[in-house]
Order: structure tokens, then C-alpha cells, then sequence
């Protein structure tokens, strides 16, 4: 058997190896890319407003979502979501496990997270397990520092990464002993350094998937760095499967956000890649908001691309060479370099549309 110890290399990423699993018409884990989701803020009984939401997420890059499932007003709310919604969908359920049967009894519904902190008996568990079985679904195993198991906060007297990482490897038994294996783990805490313990704790006594997360990690600036840091540590380590950045925002933040950490780290090849520089007193054009509106105009695209632009003559240029394409400010002009080669000279005003239309041609 292979070793669940991660793989260290200074130029690449090596991934440990994982067992692969279905979700919906995606397949995780093994050597399968590493997946973004996030989750929808409306209630789930306003369809509309879901859909919508979803589209948006889709949109940004996401590729899973999670919808809460809490009552039985949004249980019936998701046939009509699902009609609408043409990626992966998990069921999110805590306390009621009869919400997680409810869900799994839809077609479309892709997956189910339980909670073992607020799932209950053992025997809740047992009837989701062989409900997602029967239905041949997925089931997320989601243990959070938050809702840790009360006979584990008193053996460890707080939400320690041994007691995170002891809660999950008792559903995984419980799961294997049914013959289940159609399962990935999260281990989340908001603490960064507990965060990253507990995963790499659990990456070495389990080979199922991981879905990567920094719990509760704050607003749209705090939580992204330290989403970044905490999800970023752990798949430099080659742990995780699937992430999901939490901020108190809009979740599209959440899906941009996560697009540029597997970016950032060539663990994304559907994206492009948007270099620019911090700009200076050397700077003749507005570099912020060119740089701004070129990243919004290039959300979504399906391009393994990277795009420069770049305020002045120092690295301009030659960042620019480096880029697919990308610009060097002048004096209210810039050069715009493609794969190397200057193509023009555009006056500041018409940077941005010539910059848009040759990033179409790619």
C-alpha cells in the first residue's frame, strides 16, 4: 500500500494519493482535479433567488455547490432547484437526519453533508449511509471545531486536532464497516495552525478524499488571506480534494478566491492567471483600475492564460514577454506584448478593449 505521507518537491506539487469517489457527474480524489464549491446564502425555499445565486457561483468558477437542507419547506424547494442547476449538488443537513433521507430521494441531488457533532445516534448515521447507498449518492463527512462531539470536548477539554481528527476517523469506521466507501471528509477549525495539524493528522490515517477549508475564516480581506494561508499550506503538502473558501461575503468572493489559491499553484489549468503590478511614482497610467476591470472582465473564462499588466518600463516589459499577453505602461500609452512579441502601441484609453478583444482571439 502507498504512503499517505505527503510528497515534497520544490517544483511541482506531487498530490497524495487519495481513493476516488463519484459526486454527481464529478469524479474526486485520485488524480482528479481539485474542485471549488461554495454554498447558497438565500433561503432555499426562494428558488429564484438560489438559481440565480448558483448561476453567479457558476459563473465565477464554481463547480460544486451546497445547498442547506433544514426543514422540510426546503426539502420540497429542491426538485424545482434542481431542475435549474447543472452542477453538482450536496444536500447540507444537521440535527434532522431525516432532511438528508428527504434529499436523497431526488435524482439530482448529488450529495448529502451530515454533521457528526449534531447527527445523533449512531443509528441516524446508519440510515443516511444506507440511504446514499441504495441511491448510489455521496456523503460528506463534515466535523467542525464548532460542533465537535460533547464526549470529545470533555476528553480533550477543548476542539483540540486530535479530537477533530478522533470524531472522523469513528464515521469513516462506522462508514467502511457498512461497506461504504462513496465518502470524502472535511476537518474544519478557524484556527489556521489547529487546521492544518488536523489535516495533516488525518491525511495519514485515512485514503479518502479531503474537502480542504479554514471554518468561520472572517470577512471578504481577513478570511481570504487566511483561507489562502490554511488552504494553500495544505495542498503545497499535497493534501485535499475539493476546497471551499468561507468569508462573510458574497460567495462569489468565496469561488474567486478559491480559483486563484489552485492558480496560484498551477493546480488549475481552466483559469487564467492575472499578474500586475503594486504601481509607484514611476507609473504613467492607472494600473489599479486597469488591472481591476481586466480581472472582472476575465472572471470565468476558460483560458489557461496569464495575463500581465504592468505600470512602467522597469518590469514591465519583460513581464509582459514572459505573459501570453500582457501590456508595460507608458507615458497614457502602453505596448502590448502576445506571446512575446509586441503587437501595437494603444493609447491609454484603449488599453483595456484592445487588451479584452486580443484575450478573446486566444
Amino acid at each position: 500500500m502507498e504512503s499517505n505521507q505527503p510528497v515534497h518537491n520544490p517544483s511541482a506539487i506531487f498530490r497524495r494519493k487519495t481513493r476516488e469517489i463519484q459526486v454527481g457527474n464529478l469524479k474526486l480524489g485520485g488524480d482528479n482535479p481539485i474542485r471549488v464549491q461554495s454554498m447558497t446564502t438565500p433561503k432555499t425555499e426562494d428558488v429564484d433567488a438560489v438559481v440565480d445565486q448558483v448561476d453567479k457561483l457558476v459563473a465565477a468558477g464554481c463547480e460544486i455547490i451546497r445547498i442547506t437542507v433544514n426543514n422540510i419547506g426546503a426539502a420540497n424547494a429542491l426538485p424545482k432547484i434542481l431542475e435549474r442547476v447543472k452542477i453538482p449538488v450536496i444536500a447540507d443537513v444537521h440535527f434532522d437526519y431525516k432532511m438528508a433521507l428527504e434529499a436523497l430521494k431526488y435524482d439530482g441531488i448529488s450529495c448529502v453533508r451530515i454533521n457528526p457533532g449534531n447527527i445523533g445516534p449512531e443509528w441516524k448515521t446508519l440510515e443516511v449511509v444506507k440511504a446514499a447507498r441504495d441511491a448510489g449518492k455521496a456523503i460528506r463527512i463534515g466535523v467542525n471545531a464548532g460542533s465537535l462531539e460533547k464526549p470529545l470536548l470533555k476528553k480533550y477539554g477543548h476542539p483540540t486536532p486530535e479530537a477533530l481528527v478522533e470524531s472522523a476517523l469513528a464515521s469513516i469506521a462506522l462508514f467502511e464497516k457498512q461497506d461504504f466507501y462513496n465518502f470524502k471528509v472535511s476537518i474544519k477549525s478557524s484556527d489556521v495552525l489547529s487546521n492544518y495539524r488536523a489535516y495533516t493528522l488525518l491525511s495519514m490515517a485515512t485514503e479518502a478524499p479531503l474537502h480542504l477549508g479554514v471554518t468561520e475564516a472572517g470577512t471578504k480581506n481577513y478570511g481570504a488571506v487566511k483561507s489562502s494561508v490554511g488552504i494553500g499550506s495544505l495542498l503545497l503538502a499535497g493534501i485535499g480534494d475539493t476546497i471551499r473558501v468561507s468569508l462573510s461575503t458574497d460567495p462569489v468572493e468565496e469561488v474567486k478566491t478559491g480559483v486563484y489559491i489552485l492558480k496560484s499553484l498551477g493546480l488549475k489549468n481552466d483559469a487564467p492567471e492575472i499578474i500586475s503590478c503594486p504601481s509607484c511614482g514611476r507609473a504613467d497610467i492607472d494600473v489599479y483600475a486597469l488591472a481591476e476591470e481586466v480581472e472582472r472582465r476575465a472572471l470565468g473564462l476558460k483560458k489557461n492564460i496569464k495575463i500581465a499588466v504592468m505600470g512602467c518600463v522597469v518590469n514591465g516589459p519583460g513581464e509582459s514577454m514572459e505573459a501570453d499577453i500582457g501590456i508595460a505602461g507608458g507615458k497614457g500609452e502602453g505596448l502590448v506584448y502576445k506571446k512575446g512579441k509586441p503587437i501595437g502601441k494603444v493609447p491609454e484609453k484603449d488599453m483595456l478593449a484592445f487588451l479584452m478583444a486580443e484575450i478573446e482571439k486566444m
